[in-house]
C-alpha cells in the first residue's frame, strides 16, 4: 500500500521524565490526543502539588482534536484529563475498568458533566477522522490496559504505552502476542514503546512471585499489616485480599482515592473479594491487631499521604502502633528516593516494622525489563522506533537496545517533549519545536507559577530571606525613623542580634548620604555585608513610602 500525506508524533509529555505521559497524532488537521498523566513534583519543586503537560498546542487547536484514547487507568497517564476537558472538549475512549476509574477522579472534581465518555474492549477497533485505532490486550500492573494500533494512509503506528510480557498475570489474561504478530505481517511503519527499565538486564518478574511474599509477611506479623501501593494498582490489590482471606485477616481500605478505586473495580469485576472479608475501617480499628490488613496509599512518602501522615504522627483516625508492620508495595519514583527513605525511619522510630521490596518481593515493576524490549521489537520487526516514557537516558538505551537487535541508526529517533516528529513517504523526520514544559498545579492554581518562581522558592529555602521597611520624608529624602528589619530562616535569633544593627546602620548610611538611586543600591549594600560576614546569600527585599 503506498504511502500517502504527512503524520505528525507530537510529544507533550513522557518523554525525558518519568510521569504525565501524554502523545498526540496529527494528520490532515485531525488530531487524535493518546493518554493525559500527572507527574509528581522533584524534590527542588518546592510547594508543587502535581506537574501536568503544556497543552499550548492542542488549545489552539481544541476544534481538531477528535478523540482522546486512554491505554490505562494510572495517573500518570488519566491524572491530567480533567484539565485537558478545560482546554479541549472531545469523546474520551477507554477499556472498562479504565473508564470506570475516569468516571470517579472526573466526579470526585466535579468535572463529569465535561467529558463525553466511550467505552472501548480490547481487539475492537475505532474509526476516527482518517485513524483506524485497533486496541490490544497488554500486560501491565493494572488490568485492562491496551496498547494501540493506529492506521493512517501515511502508515501503520504501533503504540506500546506501558507493558510486560507477563505469561502468568494475576488476571490471567496475558499480552496479545498474536496481534503483536499480525501488525508485523502487515508491516509495521513505526513503533513508540515504554522506556521505563531500559537500564534494567533480564525479564521482569511475574506478579505471581508476590503472593508468596505477602502471605509470608501476613503469617509472621504479630500486629496490624498496612499495605501501601498505588490506588489505582487493582491487580496489587487483589494480591493483598488473597493473602488476607488465606491468613485469616480482615481487610479495610483506607484513603478516598483507594477507597473509590477499589469500590469501582469490584463493581466491574475487575476485583473478586467476598464481601465478609472487607470492614469498614471504624470496625478494623477496634478489631484485635492480628486480625486486621489496612490498605492505603502513601507508598512514595508523599506527606499528604496516610503512610506520610502515619510516619509523621498528623494522621488524623489512627495511628501507628507498636508490633505494626507496615508492607510498601511499590518501587521509588526517580528521585523520590530521599523521601521514601526519611519516611521509613520516621516509621520505625515509631516501632513500626517497615518491609520493602529490598528485603521481600512484595512489589515487581509493571514494566518490560531488556529482554522484553528486544523480544518486542523482534517480534513487531518496525520500520522505524521511538521510545517513549523515561528520562532521556532511559530513552537513549532503549534506542541502544534497537540497534542491538537489528534496527538500522538511521531508523531509530529520540527525542524529548516538544520536538515534532513526522511520518511521510515511509520515512521518519524531525518536525518542528512545540512547547512541552512544565505546567505546575498548586491548589487552585494551574500554570501561574513559572521556573523563575521555582527558581526564587529554591533561593529562599537555601538562604533565607531579609526584609527592610524605610519611610522617607517627601521632600528631603532624609529617614523619617530607623529601618524597620525582619529576617527568616537566614540566622538564628542569637546570630541576628547582631548582625541587624550592623545592617540598620549600612542601610542609613546609604540612604542620609545621598548615595541612594534606587532600593537596589540597600540591596546591594546589605548583600554585600551579610555575604562578607556569614557567607550566605539571603534573599534581600526592601520596601519604601514616602510621608
Amino acid at each position: 500500500m503506498s504511502k500517502k500525506g504527512k503524520l505528525k508524533i507530537i510529544p507533550l509529555g513522557g518523554l525525558g521524565e518519568v510521569g504525565k505521559n501524554m502523545m498526540a497524532y496529527e494528520f490532515g488537521g485531525d488530531i487524535i490526543v493518546v493518554d493525559a498523566g500527572i507527574m509528581f513534583p522533584e524534590n527542588d519543586m518546592l510547594g508543587v502539588d502535581y506537574i501536568i503537560p503544556d497543552f499550548e498546542y492542542l488549545q489552539k487547536r481544541a476544534d481538531r482534536v477528535k478523540a482522546i484514547v486512554i491505554t490505562h487507568g494510572h495517573e500518570d497517564h488519566i491524572g491530567a484529563i480533567g484539565h485537558l476537558l478545560d482546554q479541549v472538549r472531545a469523546p474520551i475512549y477507554a477499556t472498562p475498568l479504565t473508564r470506570g476509574l475516569i468516571e470517579g477522579k472526573l466526579a470526585r472534581n466535579n468535572s463529569l458533566n465535561k467529558a463525553s465518555l466511550k467505552t472501548v474492549q480490547a481487539g475492537q477497533q475505532t474509526v476516527v477522522g482518517p485513524f483506524t485505532i485497533e486496541y490490544f490486550h497488554v500486560c501491565h500492573s493494572i488490568p485492562d490496559a491496551v496498547g494501540l494500533g493506529i492506521t493512517t494512509p501515511a502508515g501503520l503506528v504501533v503504540h506500546m504505552s506501558d507493558f510486560k510480557f507477563d505469561h502468568t498475570p494475576v488476571d490471567g489474561w496475558p499480552t496479545d502476542y498474536a496481534k503483536l504478530a499480525e501488525f508485523s505481517e502487515r508491516g509495521v511503519d513505526l513503533l513508540l514503546s515504554d522506556s521505563t527499565n531500559a537500564e534494567r538486564p533480564g525479564w521482569t518478574p511475574s506478579e505471581m512471585v508476590i503472593g508468596p511474599a505477602f502471605d509470608q509477611v501476613f503469617s509472621t506479623a504479630k500486629g496490624r499489616v498496612l499495605v501501601a501501593t498505588f490506588a489505582s494498582l487493582i491487580s496489587r490489590v487483589q494480591q493483598v485480599a488473597d493473602a488476607a482471606i488465606k491468613q485469616g485477616r480482615k481487610l479495610a481500605f483506607v484513603g478516598p482515592s483507594m477507597v473509590d478505586n477499589v469500590k469501582i473495580a469490584r463493581k466491574l469485576g475487575y476485583l473478586e473479594i467476598p464481601d465478609d472479608a472487607v470492614v469498614p475501617l471504624d470496625q478494623a480499628l477496634n478489631m484485635q491487631d492480628h486480625k486486621v490488613v489496612l490498605m492505603c496509599t502513601g507508598s512514595q512518602g508523599e506527606p499528604s499521604s496516610i503512610i506520610g501522615r502515619l510516619s509523621a504522627g498528623t494522621n488524623r483516625q489512627f495511628d501507628v502502633k507498636p508490633g505494626d508492620t507496615i508492607v510498601l508495595s511499590s518501587h521509588p519514583i526517580p528521585g523520590n528516593e530521599e523521601t521514601i527513605s526519611k519516611t521509613i525511619n520516621r516509621l520505625l522510630r515509631r516501632g513500626a516494622k517497615v518491609v520493602s521490596d529490598s528485603t521481600l518481593p512484595v512489589h515487581v515493576s509493571g514494566h518490560a525489563s531488556q529482554e522484553e524490549q528486544k523480544f518486542l521489537i523482534n517480534l513487531v520487526k518496525p520500520k522505524h522506533f521511538l521510545p517513549i516514557h523515561g528520562e532521556l537516558r532511559q530513552l537513549i538505551r532503549h534506542g541502544e537496545l534497537a540497534k542491538e537487535v537489528g534496527i538500522p541508526e538511521d531508523k531509530i529517533i529520540v527525542v524529548e517533549n516538544g520536538q515534532v516528529v513526522e511520518l511521510a513517504g515511509g520515512n521518519l523526520r524531525l518536525g518542528e519545536r512545540i512547547p512541552g514544559g512544565y505546567v505546575f498545579v498548586e491548589g487552585e492554581s494551574i500554570g501561574d507559577i513559572d521556573d523563575g518562581i521555582m527558581r526564587e522558592r529554591g533561593q529562599l529555602a537555601r538562604g533565607g530571606i531579609l526584609l527592610i521597611d524605610l519611610s522617607l520624608d517627601k521632600l528631603s529624602g532624609k529617614l523619617l525613623h530607623d529601618p524597620e528589619i525582619l529576617t527568616r530562616g537566614f540566622v538564628s535569633p542569637k546570630e541576628a542580634e547582631q548582625l541587624i544593627p550592623e545592617v540598620r546602620k549600612r542601610v542609613m548610611d546609604v540612604v542620609n548620604g545621598g548615595g541612594l538611586d534606587s532600593e537596589k543600591d540597600i540591596i546591594n549594600a546589605v548583600k554585600s555585608y551579610l555575604h562578607q560576614e556569614t557567607r550566605r546569600r539571603p534573599m534581600v527585599f526592601v520596601t519604601l513610602s514616602k510621608g
